[in-house]
């Protein structure tokens, strides 16, 4: 067997076994969980704990080149800026695709941010957030521009599991597609103007465990990765 004729062989093989290994992976139960139809406005709470949405602060603004892309890669989004009764804001961004969600790529920050003009200044790093009995995987990193600083938390999930973009995201839309599934997709990101990005982070953990503490437990299930 000549040389290019092993090479072709050892790609096959290859091939053959990350497909294989990525069948084996798919979660089987729960995989035909419906898109979620109910408006996001509704789903995530207006108000819990001490934490209240404050009308007239709003994030970041996309450009109209970004809202054309999400608009055709998501089903619904949700921007809103909570306030609690010390005065600290946290804004929420939410971007769903019931069944689209190849285009996800755009809308993370480390994307969406530099397009909109605001330049990192701390690389993504990935925590674990305790919640109870459950953990989810964390991504945050900080952008800003001028003496605007804005640290920043988000997650993403794909079907019943959190994924990271990338390699993550594209090997849970093969583990479905050989299954004949499409999931859904869904990005969270919460950010803070704060110059301290520790005292920011402190305080989206506190945010985070309020409000999915006071979602619906099914719901609750979605966003954390779980149904």
């Amino acid at each position: 067997m000549n040389q290019a004729r092993r090479k072709a062989l050892f790609f096959l093989v290859a091939s053959a076994s990350t497909a294989g290994a990525a069948l084996a992976m798919v979660p089987r139960e729960g995989m035909k969980s419906p898109p979620i139809s109910a408006p996001l406005e509704t789903l995530f709470p207006q108000r819990f704990e001490t934490w209240k949405i404050d009308p007239d602060v709003l994030p970041l603004e996309a450009s109209a080149e970004i809202r054309k892309v999400v608009a055709e890669t998501y089903d619904q989004t949700l921007s809103r800026t909570y306030v609690n009764d010390r005065g600290y804001r946290v804004m929420l961004s939410v971007a769903y695709g019931g069944r689209r969600n190849q285009g996800m790529d755009i809308h993370r920050p480390e994307v969406c941010y530099p397009a909109q003009g605001l330049a990192l200044r701390q690389s993504t790093q990935q925590i674990k957030l305790q919640l109870g009995q459950d953990e989810l995987p964390l991504r945050r990193l900080v952008a800003g521009t001028g003496s605007r600083n804005e640290p920043i938390s988000y997650w993403l999930v794909i079907g019943n599991s959190v994924a990271s973009f990338g390699y993550g995201h594209r090997l849970a839309l093969l583990k479905y597609g050989l299954t004949g599934h499409v999931p859904d997709g869904m990005l969270v990101r919460i950010s803070s103007i704060d110059d301290d990005a520790s005292h920011a982070f402190g305080q989206q953990d506190v945010f985070l465990k309020d409000i999915l503490a006071a979602m619906t437990p099914e719901f609750r299930r979605r966003v954390l990765g779980q149904s």
